[in-house]
Parts: C-alpha cells; structure tokens; sequence
C-alpha cells in the first residue's frame, strides 16, 4: 500500500487507516472475532494506522487492539489514541477533562491497556474549554519528551486553536470529519493545516454509513448513536440524504465501483496531505474499502461530483442540539 506523510513532523503512515471506535461502541453489537479477524486483514493489507481512543467502550477498544496485536508485535504499526472524553457508568457523554494532570493519568492508562511503551500520536478528542490548549499541549510535550507519545495530533479544532497549540510543540496532524457531505473543514481550516504544514487525518469519509451505498430507509429505527444523535439519519433529512447517495451511485455505476469507494477516493483525492480513515467493523467492508486505493478520480470525475452532490447538499446537522453542546467544544 501507498504511504503519505503526516505533515512535516508526523509520521509516514498509509494512505488508508482504519478506525475502530465502530469495534466497540456507538453502532450498535459487533463481533468480537470478527473484529480481530478485520483489524488483522488491515494489517496484512499494508494499513499500518490504527486509530482509537480511550473512551471507546471505555477502554473496551484499546483492550481489543491489545488483542490484535499480540500475535504480530507493533512494529511497523502507528497507533493514535484520543483522550479526555468523560462517561459516565451507564456510558452518557459528561464533558471533557484536558488539564496536564489529567492528560499524563489518561496516557499511563492508555499506555497499560494497550501493552506499550509508547504511543505514536496522542491527541484530546474535542478541546476542553475550561484548559487553555497551550496547558495541554504542553503536557502532551513533556511526555514526548519522556520517550511515552512520538507525534501530538489534534481532534475537531479550528484554525486559532491550531495556531496555538502548533507554537508550543509541532503538530503532526489534525483529525475532523470530512466527507463529501461534511465539509466545514474546507472553510479555513484546511487551509491553516496547509500554511503550517499539519496533516489531516479524515474520520466519518462514508458520513458514519449514510454516504457507504449501504444504508436505506428501512434502518432509519436502528437504535444506535445515528438515530438518536444524527438528524442526517431521520425523516424527510434520510429521504434527502439517500437521493444524494442514488447521485454518487449512478456515477459510481459508471466508473465500475461501489458508492463507498467512490467517497473515501473523494477525500483521499482532496489533497496528499489528507489520510481517509475508514470505519470498517468486518472484512468483507474493509475489502470494499480498501480498493478505493485503487480508484483515482479524474478531474473530470470530481467535477461531476462537485455538481451532484455540492458542499451544502445534506439536510440536517451532523449531531442534534444536545449532542452538539457536547460533542463539538470548538463550533465551527
């Protein structure tokens, strides 16, 4: 597999990296073996990015890429974690914790469950806006400097957070949902990435399943975090949303492709500095992934993409009023 460099600093990692949050939480069951079995076959495909985070199924995810990677070792694999999202027992969202003790307590916890000695990109996962993020990124510094983090990455943040916190310490990459129906970063963040040389590691490419030619009206009642948390995902919004979809298929009919990987080619072809990171929970949806590799959308592709589905074509928010409050610490 192709590799691309996280901005100046970061590391070379490849062009496709998989997220397992989906492994653990939010969508609904998944199989444990199956999950093992997927993270496995990304490995042997050339994927050496693997993204997760502390609060995923409350350290259910890191114990589960623990697992994965007993047989194997680590090497050559690049492991990102988020921190700082708090839960409570019954797995409710309470808020963010970003301040340098906690920041230190969250990675030698992180550190235990994953089995190593070191983690290659650490980053808060929303901003704390209670802790200036020079506090936190200063504490993330000193743990590089201990030989505990190699990279400090960045999650859902706008372009002054990111002039900041990158005058502290090198920021290798900022991770945000970026999908052809989810481009608030191109609204001068992108661009401010770009000016200071910091990566972009793209979550939500399939818009959690609504952009992936697989979901359909039938699985609007799924009781998972998208109908509850995602107006994307309910009423006359789906029925919007999905005539999108038909668009991209009908395009991707043509190319010989599925609408999935037409998406995360969409992304990866937004720029060398942007790695798409997939949601795959099986590996039979890692297989369709991972031959958008293969597809490079000409200029020609992308302008009849650009006019099916436009940057302010989906209807509804990413996340309903209270999520938001939650969720997104940084509005953008």
């Amino acid at each position: 597999m192709q590799t691309r460099k996280l901005g100046r600093t970061g590391p070379q990692v490849s062009q496709l990296g998989l997220g397992l949050m989906g492994m653990s939480d939010l969508y609904g069951p998944a199989d444990r073996a199956e999950s093992l079995a997927t993270i496995h076959a990304a490995l042997d495909a050339g994927v050496t990015l693997l993204d997760t985070g502390d609060f995923y199924g409350m350290g259910h995810n890191e114990l589960l890429l623990r697992e994965a990677l007993a047989a194997g070792g680590r090497d050559g694999v690049h492991i990102s974690v988020k921190f700082g999202a708090m839960r409570d027992p019954d797995g409710n969202w309470i808020g963010y914790d970003a301040r340098p003790a906690a920041v230190k307590n969250f990675a030698a916890y992180s550190l235990k469950r994953l089995g190593v000695d070191h983690i290659d990109i650490y980053r808060p996962a929303r901003l704390d806006p209670a802790v200036p993020i020079e506090d936190t990124v200063g504490a993330i510094a000193e743990l590089v400097k201990a030989g505990r983090v190699r990279h400090i990455g960045l999650s859902e943040v706008g372009s002054e957070t990111l002039r900041r916190a990158h005058a502290v310490h090198p920021i290798a990459d900022l991770q945000i949902e970026y999908s052809m129906i989810s481009r608030g970063v191109e609204d001068g963040i992108l661009q401010t990435c770009r000016e200071l040389s910091i990566g972009v590691t793209a979550y939500g490419v399939l818009s959690r399943g609504l952009i992936s030619g697989h979901w359909s009206k039938q699985r609007a009642g799924e009781a998972d975090f998208r109908g509850r948390a995602s107006p994307r995902f309910q009423g006359d919004n789906l029925d919007h949303n999905l005539g999108l979809v038909e668009k991209v298929r009908a395009i991707a009919d043509e190319l010989g492709v599925s609408v999935a990987q037409v998406a995360i080619a969409w992304v990866a072809a937004q720029g060398e500095d942007i790695v798409p990171l997939v949601g795959a929970r099986t590996r039979a949806r890692l297989t369709e992934a991972l031959g958008a590799n293969a597809l490079r959308l000409t200029a020609a592709d992308l302008a009849r993409l650009e006019r099916a589905v436009p940057a302010d074509a989906a209807a509804g928010e990413r996340y309903n009023a209270h999520a938001t409050a939650v969720l997104d610490s940084e509005k953008r």
